[in-house]
């Protein structure tokens, strides 16, 4: 039996990072622990829910409810926020836990603070990865070459410069590159399946305890009509929503065919008079259950983040991955390795492509005896209860 502790959780204000990891939260609550939750506050609310309390900071990065362009298109626009909101959240959250240190450090990938939190109260930090982690010569095969343009630039070189001395600053000598991808201990949420050369994964750092899904009652129900053939999901997420020209291009790839229903999740930033005309087997709304629906689905459109891409795994449903950014692109290419999806590029995504897609997936009895396979391996990597399990034997005793 594991005595109760103070185990403190930093994230930032994304779905995608939030999400994977309040099952695990929820866990360890109802194991008697006090988990405090580090998050702004547009989230905080979800995260009480757990049974966690909130410590509220402000962030300067781009919400979940801002426009995606907000991020900009290149790495550097990608990466100089989360240090900048770094740099500015520390203060923050070391007044936050004046007077209430933890006993264990739990962060998000994205969350910098919380490493440099670690380190100076002394205690153990333990990464909760919501998608793929460095494997042995990821370094050499990917970090550098996406770097060596960048670091030629005085704007590459005077990012690293900043991230170096506020490590300094902080008593931290390592290279910005491994404190970031290089963590000590990571609990890693997502399935092993989805983890490119997961042969040459350190497993005495990461360990894959699979989807960490809980119950999703609270988001809402959703039922799929009476005399439906084929019901199909669009969604792309939470971020990468504003894409009206892709969403008409499913509408007619789909609506059309008699028989399918199309559920059509287009987020905040697209009206749905930007769609033409949508016919009436078409269901567009700007948010959905997505697993609720993923449950009753024949086949789901998606962008391939990891949260999406694990939950189209853990219901056996078949995808069609249409990245858009950031990881998604080698989850896609994973997905079509496993033999569960098809990876179409996002310009390449007409209706008529999109439609011999959906065809041929569904049509494929490989397919689905492979979704079933890795639903049965997933179930089996653990899930929350392993991963409290890991996270208790992080404690310092």
């Amino acid at each position: 039996m594991t005595s109760p502790a103070h185990i403190a959780m930093f994230s930032i204000a994304a779905h995608g990072h939030v999400n994977p990891s309040l099952e695990v939260i929820r866990e360890l609550v109802a194991r008697g622990h006090r988990v405090t939750y580090a998050i702004p506050p547009l989230f905080a609310e979800k995260v009480a829910e757990t049974g966690a309390e909130p410590k509220p900071w402000n962030s300067t990065l781009p919400g979940p409810d801002d426009d995606p362009e907000a991020w900009g298109s290149t790495l550097l626009d990608n990466v100089e926020p989360f240090l900048a909101d770094a740099v500015q959240a520390l203060p923050q959250l070391i007044s936050a836990y004046e007077g209430d240190t933890p006993d264990l450090v739990l962060h998000d990938i994205t969350s910098y603070p919380a490493r440099v939190l670690a380190h100076r109260w002394g205690v153990p930090a333990v990464s909760l990865s919501p998608n793929l982690v460095a494997w042995e010569g990821y370094e050499k095969e990917v970090a550098e070459p996406m770097w060596e343009e960048p670091l030629k630039t005085e704007r590459g070189q005077a990012y690293y410069a900043r991230f170096r001395a506020w490590l300094a600053e902080n008593g931290i000598t390592e290279h910005p590159d491994p404190f970031v991808g290089r963590p000590a201990r990571s609990i890693v949420l997502i399935p092993k399946a989805l983890q490119p050369n997961a042969d040459r994964v350190d497993e005495s750092v990461h360990s894959f305890v699979g989807a960490c899904q809980g119950d999703r009652g609270a988001e809402g129900a959703w039922e799929r009509p009476a005399g439906a053939e084929k019901v199909v999901l669009v969604s792309l997420g939470s971020s990468f929503t504003k894409q009206p020209a892709f969403y008409r291009e499913c509408v007619k790839a789909f609506g059309e065919l008699p028989g399918w229903h199309v559920v059509l999740q287009v987020g905040k930033h697209v009206d749905v008079a930007e769609l033409g005309d949508v016919p009436g087997n078409v269901e567009v709304r700007s948010w959905v259950p997505q697993l609720a629906i993923l449950k009753q689905a024949d086949l789901f459109v998606t962008h391939a983040g990891a949260g999406g891409s694990q939950e189209g795994l853990a219901t056996a449903t078949p995808m069609i991955a249409v990245p858009q950014a950031v990881d998604q692109f080698g989850n896609a290419e994973m997905l079509e390795g496993l033999g569960v999806a098809r990876h179409v590029p996002s310009s390449e995504a007409s209706a008529e492509v999109l439609r011999a897609a959906a065809l041929t997936l569904l049509s494929s009895p490989e397919a689905a005896t492979r979704l079933k396979f890795i639903q049965r391996d997933m179930a089996a990597e653990g899930g929350t209860h392993r991963a409290a399990d890991l996270i208790e034997a992080e404690l310092p005793t």
